[in-house]
């Protein structure tokens, strides 16, 4: 907008065209109104006829009269003003029109020329900036210029020609492909304000705050190594080696898989590095060492211009075989896809490895760019860097037309920095600008939301692109084949991932799904993942001196060393392992006393050995430090105390019930002769009488049932129904009570003042625990008792003296020990004890290994395939055969009577069956009471006159006594008075009907 009007307006139509061209770029590109922007005062020379305009605010309503004034100071100043002259179109004062876009944008560009990822992305940046420029829509006149700098695989070069760059005013620089050069090169960038867009480096330290102006427009290696960290998991390995080259990229990676791995329980047990460009003899030997490591799963991250050399030497010293698995990340699909055709000779060294690349979803825009590509760079060359390299031109493109349109301008200025460090140097830094705007461009670049050839471009927080997917290649025949898909999303999936991230998924190992792969060596069964390696040094085995117990393990004179229950189970388990695993054992202990178990495990977890074989208890704090095996003998702590045989009561005759079985059962006798005496009282005259005899009666045809003795006929038929089930209930339980009466009476019986682990808690007698055990520690911890109050013994015969002697004699009154240890020593005991109460800690013995040590897993299958065909019990018979057997048992009040718990269904039968006899003999009572008082009464006041009515009290009371007569009445009787009313009733009815019938015939004429 330009004015040709006197000064005084034409200041007036500068500001009035400035403020208005700002609200209509706001508004054109979908921004709010601008708020809070104040228009500059004019100078005094501005106001020539004292008149001053200032312009505030951002409503419509202040936007009319902008435009009101604005034709104003157009049309009717220089009306009233004609004759004093106009200023000219050229004058320079005369307008402020928005920032205009420049005609050049540049952009930089550096990676290396000659390399797999450059020979790709060079094409595709020429493409892109060719399609850009090409697209009126975009830019509005403005094209993009590239300028090309080789890094040519140099730090030192990379960080010249970034200099050279930044010289020519660049507003973003794409590149570099290396993670070491944008290392270097962030710095500069940040420090003018450049952003950099990387297509190829990958290294996830680079997305870090250090590096503001760094943008990835690939995918950021952190999301590769999670999934490669799940592919470990998904087929239960545990440990990987880690073959790396030793640069940023390599490090860093691997740092990160290191990482992911712990949170899969796996580990890197071995990192092999290698420098960049590292020739084939430095990569041979590197190979060399990794072959004498026990794992077999290999993961490569390497550079793609050298990565060929590692399976080259791989396969020249045979670990290329079965049983080996390798895994790769981007860079062999990146070889790969450059090669138009790859040759058999490198198709054979690759057979059956897996490989990650980066997933880029199909659409028809990448199919023509394909397309394109082959006619135009004879189809070689091409892989996904090219497609990251194309959609980093459309990210700077899509947001400089975003930067411009909000009215933004690319400027440049000196640094004050740059200007101090030249004055004292021949570099001449001072040529270096700073991109005044290039935070603002960041921000715009960071907001871009589009779809370009690879797919979604989109920015976390993290500055990462979202979305991250790959594809999952397994190497065979004459190409790779994809398994499946990986995502942080879904996980693995058979299908792509771009149909997942809308679905609510479970990402757990059970939903997790790949096709078949082909390993090294065509073997299609998963690889165990490690071996046992022929020149290693023999497993250093470490065994407990034990000066107790000998026949679970001891010393021995002849090889291997040791004999013993536990050194035969280990032996059969490892007979039975696919491989060979050589070992020596080692004593653990002085001899003279047991060692402790908790330090020999420890010295394990240290690596001072390699594993623990002999009785070594599973228990929670020695699991946290080690693995274990699967038990191979069942364990768990109990007591054993001194008994003696237990005396003879004259109330024994009452100890086969429980008092609550007692009780139970007297009140179930009088309740059954009640229900009896009811039913059969209006039947049975031996059932009647004066209430004294009655009473009499119910109680002795209760009891004399518990005998079959009772005299009484009964004649109703649910009399009979009731007393049929209680004497069967009574049949049970005579039964049982001669049954327990005859056992206590006969059988000889043991008893001991000690009940169990409860007693020792409650007194402060001493407690006897076995030197070197866990008891020790349990008791303290778990159980809360006094250490003052445990006594250590070291041996059996320590054992037999502690307990013979008592707490009074210096001795113990009972000595807590795991079960297997208890048996043996009780069978040379000659039952002079035994145990009491229940075992109260249920554990197992098993074989430890240091953490995440393979042979434990391996030896649990052999151990469980040992007790499946009964060889451990073979073991035990040889060993562990017990002399004596001791057939008393401890006499135990509560465990040997016979409680309500075992009868209350009898009880309850019996329950329901009165219920249901006296429910039916009620209703019946109710019939003919009411039948009774329909027809005039109870005992002939069926012809008596109508009481007055009275109270209601009375009425009732009347009534109950009218219903307990009844009740009392025989049955006989009461259906005679029925009877005799229903005679009297036809007879009344009948002389009725005779005396109507004369009466009408009287009136007849």
């Amino acid at each position: 907008m330009n004015c040709f009007v006197y000064p005084f307006s034409e200041k007036i139509c500068v500001l009035i065209s400035r403020r208005f061209f700002i609200l209509k770029s706001e508004a054109s590109n979908g921004y709010p109104l601008t708020q809070g922007k104040k228009i500059a005062p004019l100078s005094s020379k501005t106001i020539k006829m004292g008149f001053l305009l200032t312009i505030r605010g951002d409503s419509m309503v202040k936007a009319v009269m902008i435009a009101v004034l604005c034709v104003f100071a157009t049309w009717v100043a220089p009306i009233n003003c004609a004759g004093r002259g106009r200023i000219p179109r050229n004058s320079s004062s005369s307008s402020l029109s928005f920032p205009r876009r420049p005609r050049v944008v540049n952009v930089g560009a550096l990676f290396t020329y000659d390399s797999f990822i450059g020979r790709a992305a060079k094409p595709a940046l020429m493409a892109a900036v060719d399609d850009v420029n090409a697209d009126q829509t975009l830019l509005n006149g403005s094209k993009l210029n590239l300028i090309f700098h080789d890094t040519d695989c140099s730090g030192f070069v990379g960080t010249m020609g970034a200099l050279q760059l930044m010289e020519t005013e660049v507003v973003a620089a794409i590149g570099p492909q290396s993670s070491g050069i944008a290392h270097i090169i962030s710095h500069i960038c940040k420090e003018l304000n450049v952003p950099i867009l990387s297509f190829a480096a990958t290294d996830p330290t680079l997305s870090s705050f250090q590096f503001p102006y760094f943008l990835r427009t690939t995918q950021n290696d952190y999301f590769q190594m999670y999934g490669i960290a799940d592919f470990v998991s998904y087929f239960g390995w545990r440990e990987v080696v880690a073959i790396f080259v030793d640069d940023e990229y390599g490090r860093n990676g691997i740092s990160v898989l290191g990482d992911a791995l712990a949170q899969k329980r796996a580990k890197i047990s071995y990192k092999a590095a290698f420098t960049p460009g590292a020739d084939k003899d430095t990569i041979n030997d590197v190979l060399v060492s990794v072959n004498l490591v026990e794992s077999r799963v290999y993961v490569v991250h390497v550079n793609p211009d050298s990565g060929l050399n590692v399976f080259s030497s791989a396969k020249s010293l045979g670990m290329m075989g079965s049983g080996y698995v390798w895994i790769t990340t981007d860079w062999l699909p990146t070889v790969l896809d450059s090669m138009e055709l790859v040759d058999a000779d490198t198709m054979d060294l690759l057979q059956g490895v897996v490989a990650f690349r980066h997933y880029t979803p199909e659409s028809d825009r990448k199919s023509r760019f394909k397309t394109r590509w082959k006619s135009s760079v004879d189809g070689g060359g091409f892989n996904s860097y090219a497609l990251y390299a194309y959609d980093s031109i459309w990210l700077v493109a899509q947001a400089l037309e975003v930067f411009f349109s909000h009215g933004n301008s690319a400027s440049f200025s000196n640094d004050p920095n740059l200007r101090q460090t030249n004055s004292s140097s021949t570099l001449e830094l001072s040529r270096l600008n700073v991109f005044n705007e290039g935070e603002r461009f960041l921000q715009m670049i960071l907001g871009m939301n589009f779809t370009g050839l690879t797919g979604q471009i989109q920015f976390d927080s993290d500055r990462n692109r979202v979305q991250p997917a790959y594809d999952v290649l397994n190497i065979e025949g004459t190409g790779p084949r994809r398994v499946g898909y990986w995502s942080n999303h879904s996980g693995f999936s058979v299908e792509p991932p771009e149909t997942l991230y809308y679905k609510l998924l479970n990402t757990s190992a059970v939903n997790q799904r790949l096709y078949g792969i082909i390993w090294p060596g065509e073997v299609t069964q998963t690889p165990r993942g490690w071996v046992f390696p022929n020149n290693r040094k023999p497993l250093r085995i470490v065994v407990p001196n034990r000066v107790s117990y000998k026949d679970f393990v001891s010393q021995d004179k002849n090889p291997p060393g040791v004999r013993g229950y536990c050194i035969d189970v280990f032996e059969a388990a490892i007979a039975l392992l696919p491989y060979p695993v050589p070992h020596t054992y080692i004593l653990y202990g002085d001899g003279k006393r047991n060692p402790s178990y908790d330090d020999l495990v420890y010295e394990v977890s240290a690596n001072k050995f390699d594993a623990a074989v002999g009785d070594i208890t599973i228990v929670t704090n020695r699991t946290k430090v080690v693995d274990f095996t699967q038990p191979f003998r069942e364990s768990g702590l109990v007591v054993v105390a001194p008994v003696k045989e237990a005396k003879s009561s004259p109330w024994s005759f009452l100890k086969p019930f429980t008092l609550e079985m007692w009780i139970v059962t007297g009140v179930f006798f009088l309740f059954v002769g009640a229900i009896v005496w009811i039913l059969e009282h209006r039947f049975n005259q031996e059932f009647r009488g004066p209430p004294r005899r009655q009473l009499i009666t119910i109680f002795w045809f209760s009891f004399s049932t518990m005998f079959f003795s009772h005299r009484e006929n009964t004649v109703s038929t649910s009399g009979r129904l009731v007393l049929i089930i209680w004497l069967f209930v009574v049949l049970i339980i005579n039964s049982s009570y001669t049954a327990s009466l005859t056992s206590i009476l006969t059988v000889q019986q043991l008893t001991s003042r000690i009940r169990g682990i409860d007693t020792l808690i409650t007194n402060n007698e001493p407690i006897g625990v076995q030197d070197g055990s866990f008891a020790w520690k349990y008791l303290i911890n778990e159980l809360n008792i006094s250490p003052s109050r445990l006594v250590s013994l070291r041996d059996q015969e320590e054992y037999l003296s502690a307990l013979q002697r008592g707490p009074r004699g210096g001795g113990v009154a009972a000595i807590v020990d795991e079960l297997p240890y208890i048996e043996l020593f009780l069978s040379n005991a000659n039952c002079k004890f035994r145990t009491v109460g229940q075992e109260f800690t249920r554990t197992g013995w098993g074989f430890a290994f240091q953490r995440d040590s393979p042979l434990a897993v391996d030896m649990s299958t052999a151990i469980l395939q040992l007790s499946e065909e009964g060889e451990i019990q073979k073991i035990h018979n040889k060993w562990l055969t017990h002399k004596d057997e001791c057939s008393m048992q401890i006499s135990d009040a509560e465990d040997t009577q016979l409680s309500l718990k075992s009868f209350w269904g009898l009880f309850l039968i019996c329950g329901i069956v009165c219920f249901l006899a006296l429910t039916v003999f009620s209703c019946k009572i109710f019939c003919q009471y009411r039948r009774l008082r329909h027809e005039g009464g109870v005992e002939g006041r069926a012809g008596d006159e109508p009481e007055p009515s009275g109270s209601r009290r009375g009425l009732r009371a009347t009534s109950f006594k009218d219903l307990i007569k009844i009740v009392d009445k025989r049955e006989a009787d009461v259906k005679e008075i029925l009877r005799q009313k229903s005679s009297k009733k036809l007879k009344a009815s009948q002389s009725s009907d005779g005396h109507s019938h004369s009466k009408s015939s009287e009136t007849t004429p």
